[in-house]
This record gives structure tokens, C-alpha cells and sequence, in this order.
């Protein structure tokens, strides 16, 4: 009877330890994925762990996360490797980080947090339908504080509202992150051009370099300096990499709608 009651005992040991390390590996996975630096990272995977009794070291490259977890009371060793998931939220972000802080202050059971960790990645964006003409109001808007007149500011909406579109669809279609930025700054940019081509007002210039900003990788640009200042050099390299190139193709979609467009570059 005492043999089976500590086999039992065991065993409920084992299958609480291995939900915690799925736990940790799929929300290193979300967190990477979602935009977060690595240092927000690194801290709250580190205080879940804590939080059941583990300790954790962690790896960071750009697109996945290589996990090393100790059992404190078993001393036992667990080698994972998360890939990123997801697309850039910063309300996910939030929303994951609350739920690493009220597992450390409440000692919530692995169960329920498991239930809240899902709720929170299988939670659909609302108010979808707002994103696209808020976008393009926003680029308008810097089309005006750049100098643009009201008629830039038209074309911009529409360019942008265009663009953004496409690149939904394109990401819906799982087609190449770099050939989407080029599709969808060339479409930007025969649009915002049509100024020069119908002669609609006096700083059709401006429309056309504002057309494209919705596109500027801003998240990887800014987590590469946070992670380099936090001495994640890996990371830091790739994401400053990867926003060269996304930059790159932003341009060439922006030269090639120009140049079909017939305005001049220089």
C-alpha cells in the first residue's frame, strides 16, 4: 500500500514537472514572437520558473529560444527549444507579462495557469475592422506634418489604406515576409505617385514618402538597440538584420512603383 501511494505520488511529481516546462517553453515561444526584448524575456521566464520550483537558463536568437531547466528538487536537467509564434502584439505582451506576475505574487496551481496562458494566445484580436483606416489616418496625418497639403493627405489614405490591405491578405496567404514588403510599397507607391500624374496639389513629394511609412519595420529596429544595450548581441545582430532587409525591399517596392509612375528619383 505504501509502495503504491509514493508511485502515485511520483507521478503526480512528474506530470506537474513536465506542464511547467511546457508552459515555459510555449510562452517563450509567444513572448519571442510578439515583439518582446530579450531582457523582458529573460526576466519573466525566469520568475515563472521560480515560481514552481524550477530554475532556468535561456538562449536567444532571433527566431527561437533554447531552454535549459532544473528541477531544483528532483535535479534533474530538461533541454527545449521554442520557436516563435505569433505575429507582433504588444497587448499580447502585456497580457503575458500580468500572467507571469500574478503566478510569482499568488502561487497560482500550474492547472489554471496553463488555462490562463491559453485563453490569452487563442484570444482574437477585436475591432479588426477599425486597424486598416486608423493606419492609413495615421500616415495621412504625417503626410500634414511633413507639409503635405489636403490633397497629399487623401492620396496617402488611399495608398495606405490599399497597401495595408494587401499586406493582410498577403500574410494570410503565408507568402514571404520580403517579397510581401515589396508588393506592398510598390502598391503604396504608384498610388501615392498619381499626384504627380494627374496634378493633384502642390506637394504630391510628400505623398509619395509618406505613402510607405506603415511598412518601416519600427518594433525589430528599436528591440535590437534595447538588446544590445542589455548585452544580447546575437539577438540584437539578427533583428538589426532582419530590419536591413525588410528596409531594403521597402525600398526597392517604393523605386520600382516610381519608376513605373514616371517620377523622378533625383
Amino acid at each position: 500500500m505504501k509502495t503504491s501511494e509514493h508511485t502515485s505520488a511520483y507521478s503526480t511529481s512528474d506530470h506537474r514537472t513536465a506542464m511547467v516546462r511546457d508552459l515555459l517553453t510555449d510562452y517563450a515561444g509567444w513572448l519571442l514572437g510578439c515583439g518582446a526584448t530579450c531582457i523582458r524575456l529573460e526576466k519573466n521566464i525566469k520568475r515563472i520558473a521560480a515560481a514552481y520550483g524550477q530554475q532556468v537558463e535561456i538562449t536567444i536568437s532571433p527566431h527561437h529560444v533554447h531552454l535549459y531547466i532544473v528541477d531544483r528538487h528532483e535535479r534533474t536537467v530538461f533541454t527545449s527549444i521554442a520557436t516563435a509564434k505569433g505575429a507582433t502584439s504588444f497587448d499580447t505582451i502585456t497580457r503575458l507579462s500580468t500572467l507571469s506576475w500574478r503566478i510569482a505574487d499568488t502561487a497560482i496551481d500550474i492547472t489554471r495557469a496553463r488555462r490562463m496562458f491559453d485563453t490569452i494566445v487563442n484570444d482574437r484580436p477585436r475591432h479588426t475592422w477599425a486597424v486598416a483606416p486608423l493606419v492609413a489616418l495615421a500616415n495621412a496625418s504625417f503626410c500634414r506634418l511633413f507639409g503635405g497639403d489636403l490633397q497629399a493627405m487623401a492620396i496617402v489614405f488611399m495608398a495606405t489604406l490599399a497597401g495595408y490591405n494587401l499586406k493582410l491578405w498577403l500574410m494570410s496567404m503565408h507568402a514571404d515576409l520580403r517579397l510581401t514588403f515589396i508588393l506592398c510599397s510598390f502598391a503604396s507607391a504608384v498610388i501615392g505617385a498619381s499626384g504627380y500624374l494627374f496634378g493633384l496639389g502642390d506637394t504630391p513629394q510628400i505623398a509619395i514618402g509618406t505613402s510607405i511609412l506603415y511598412l518601416v519595420p519600427g518594433v525589430p529596429f528599436l528591440n535590437s538597440f534595447s538588446d544590445m544595450l542589455h548585452r544580447f548581441y546575437i539577438c540584437s545582430f539578427g533583428r538589426l538584420m532582419d530590419a536591413t532587409v525588410l528596409t531594403a525591399c521597402l525600398s526597392i517596392g517604393l523605386c520600382a512603383g516610381m519608376m513605373v509612375m514616371g517620377v523622378g528619383m533625383f
